[in-house]
């Protein structure tokens, strides 16, 4: 049974083994281990504040596009409300002109028809007066050839002359 039972000698040395072992790697080993720990827990903690940073300026930056976006929006419904007014006066004042235009053209028209139509009556009253002239001068040759004539004439112009 001596064999598994340890002597007192190998559990001195194995107890100074590891209190030595204690004393050197609590001296050499344990503060750099700690101390780089530290750093890395510093470093964890540094790079969290500045993902949570990242995060609050993404959040700001995304709330700012969306105003920008709307605001740009909003300008654009400004731009196309009034490029549509603008182009609604345009088209009521062309309108406008041409119905302008066109009641002239008309006035125009209807003048230079009532001159024409005059022209065309006084020329139609002259060419009958004329017309008219003539014949009664060749009925009144005919009729006035002979002296019986003359004198029956005189006496029906008489007679008339009397009535009236």
């Amino acid at each position: 049974m001596n064999l598994v039972t340890p002597g007192i000698g190998l559990i001195f040395w194995t107890t100074i083994t590891f209190i030595l072992l204690l004393v050197l790697l609590g001296k050499f080993a344990w503060k750099p281990i700690l101390a780089a720990i530290k750093t890395r827990e510093k470093g964890i903690e540094d790079a969290l504040a500045s993902a949570e940073n990242a995060l609050k300026d993404m959040r700001e930056l995304k709330s700012n596009n969306e105003k920008s976006l709307l605001e740009a929006r909003a300008a654009r419904d400004i731009l196309m409300k009034e490029a549509r007014e603008m182009k609604d006066a345009i088209i009521a004042e062309a309108k406008a002109k041409s119905q302008a235009e066109a009641d002239r053209i008309m006035n125009s028209a209807r003048e230079q028809i009532t001159n024409e139509k005059n022209a065309a009556v006084a020329d139609l009253k002259n060419q009958v007066a004329a017309l008219s002239i003539e014949i009664a001068e060749k009925i009144l040759r005919s009729e006035l050839s002979s002296d019986e004539k003359q004198k029956a004439l005189v006496t029906n112009l008489m007679k008339d002359v009397n009535l009236n």
